[in-house]
């Protein structure tokens, strides 16, 4: 696997712009930094919860995206990343945001999950940011990827609550990330979310497990978009399970003990909108 990096300018980062690494082949993530952002809607989102000082727990770093939006915004932000050659190029992009922002970033050269160990990551050709934790063989649509091995830890050996914001999006191994940081969550009863619900990926339990997990620990949850609005369970799934399965899932916004909407009366509005538009 190639893990050559191009830098790029990304005038949006910082009060004049910041140089930014990214992989040279990356045919996703790559090319839209390259051209200024990724994840619109997420950014948005995860930023309106931040202020100087925060506490940001990135769990799927990949190039460190998120993870410098936080520092630029004056948080402190655990990143996990384990893929060595992807990893090197979050720990450049970190430290050239601690050079012009005043928050601090700390990376864990690591896959968060439910137990420290080794495992093994079968990486993705041209989307370098969907590689995936195996059990076993890889699936069906990386039958041929490259395999490496991985350090498993557990957030809770490394990182202590509160915190103020929890992003993971770690292709299918959301329900295990969250068995090893419990500690954290149970001292963070404020918190936003932004995380990914993938059911053809998803590693360690049933679709539902995941959302009534979520649902129990009291966040409020939707679809990280323009305008989110409060989902069910069964709607949740309901969308999730219209896509194409091996193309990916939802993006999901929550919040527990803080207000869900974060644009006012308008996006409350819009949500409310949008809500009764969709299935």
């Amino acid at each position: 696997m190639d893990f050559s990096a191009k830098t790029v300018r990304v005038p949006t980062l910082g009060p004049s712009g910041m140089d930014f690494d990214v992989l040279a082949d990356d045919t996703i993530i790559g090319p839209s930094i390259a051209g200024g952002a990724w994840e619109d809607h997420e950014t948005r989102l995860f930023l309106a919860h931040l202020r100087p000082g925060s506490r940001v727990l990135d769990l799927g770093a990949n190039v460190g995206w998120f993870a410098v939006q936080a520092i630029l915004a004056g948080a402190e932000v655990h990143a996990f990343e384990p893929v060595p050659g992807i990893a090197d190029l979050t720990e450049r992009n970190m430290l050239r945001a601690m050079e012009i922002g005043p928050g601090k970033g700390i990376l864990h050269r690591a896959a968060a999950a439910d137990a420290k160990g080794t495992a093994k990551i079968a990486l993705s050709e041209g989307n370098h940011g969907d590689n995936r934790v195996l059990d076993g063989n890889a699936p069906a649509d990386m039958a041929d990827a490259t395999c490496i091995e991985i350090k498993l830890e557990r957030v809770d050996d490394h990182v202590q609550g509160p915190i103020d914001f929890l992003k993971v999006d770690t292709q299918g191994s959301e329900w295990l990330a969250l068995q090893g940081a419990k500690e954290l969550l149970a001292a963070s009863p404020k918190l936003g979310l932004l995380i990914e619900f993938w059911p053809y990926a998803l590693r360690g339990c049933e679709p539902s497990d995941l959302l009534d997990l979520l649902l129990n620990m009291g966040f409020t949850l939707g679809k990280a978009t323009t305008a989110p609005y409060p989902m069910t369970k069964e709607r949740i799934l309901a969308q999730a399970l219209l896509r194409d399965p091996v193309k990916g899932g939802l993006d999901l916004y929550g919040t527990r003990g803080l207000p869900f909407h974060v644009d006012g009366l308008k996006g409350k509005l819009h949500g409310m909108w949008r809500s009764m538009r969709e299935d």
